[in-house]
């Protein structure tokens, strides 16, 4: 009894070898992400692409890389060119490209967020912030964000590393710039009341003089109306002033003359 219970315990312990084994041999990688292979300590030049493969157990070991668009949130401080300092809060949507993930893990490690990323996205802010003003760069965001893609990429692509998009979430300034800009946005606003103002008083004065004009036009018009009729009335009374009252005593018509007097 002891000697087919030793033997079924060595059975289950050989059976148990093999799985561990075979457990130890099969990777599967899944979709959007690479497999860098580790020898022994040395990272080989090649990735496993997803889908089911084969390694040498306790040998090697499979290192996965997320290769799918990943969405970093990092807030940093950078100094704008009249001097304000201005908090922002970026939205970077990075991916590592499949045939560099074994070069980024070698050279870098697992870590190369904090150590590539992040950093080269505070350096390039910077940069870029210390070009605007404080008001320029909320009026362009869309410039400042190209320009954040355009440097990050020349930093980080020769590690393997590729920028999609940032977005810039939010800009945060000091109490007293904030102020500064409100008192500005009053003093445009009475700036616009008044010439406003203005405006509508010079429109109205101009409508009051072309009123004016169009009334004492009217009143020379009906002025050389009457001053006409008068000088008629004053030719013909003139006429019947000197008048004798006698009728005219000749009358003709073409060669034909008539003595109205017989």
């Amino acid at each position: 009894m002891n000697k087919v219970a030793k033997r079924i315990t060595i059975i289950a312990v050989a059976v148990l070898a093999v799985i561990i084994t075979m457990v130890s041999s099969a990777v599967v990688i899944k979709p959007g992400h690479t497999g860098v292979v580790v020898t022994m300590g040395k990272v080989e030049d090649n990735v496993l692409q997803e889908g089911f493969h084969l390694k040498v157990p306790f040998v090697q070991e499979i290192v996965v890389i997320d290769n799918r668009i990943v969405k970093l949130e990092v807030e940093t401080e950078a100094f704008s060119k009249d001097l304000q300092t201005v908090d922002t809060t970026l939205a970077i949507n990075y991916r590592i490209d499949q045939t560099k993930s074994y070069s980024i893990y070698k050279n870098v490690g697992s870590n190369y967020e904090n150590i590539l990323v992040i950093p080269a996205v505070n350096e390039v802010l910077k940069a870029i912030t210390s070009k605007y003003t404080a008001e320029e760069s909320v009026t362009n965001r869309m410039l400042i964000s190209d320009g954040l893609v355009d440097g990050l990429n020349e930093k980080l692509n020769s590690y393997g590393l590729y920028v999609n998009d940032v977005n810039i979430i939010n800009y945060e300034f000091t109490e007293a710039y904030i102020n500064a800009i409100e008192e500005k946005q009053v003093a445009q606003q009475k700036l616009l009341t008044a010439e406003t103002e203005k405006q509508t008083a010079i429109t109205k004065a101009e409508a009051e003089a072309e009123t004016v004009k169009i009334k004492a036009e009217a009143e020379a018009a009906a002025n050389r109306t009457i001053a006409e009729s008068l000088s008629q009335s004053i030719i013909e009374y003139k006429k019947i002033e000197k008048w004798d009252g006698k009728l005219p005593e000749v009358t003709g018509n073409g060669g034909t003359i008539i003595d109205l007097s017989k």
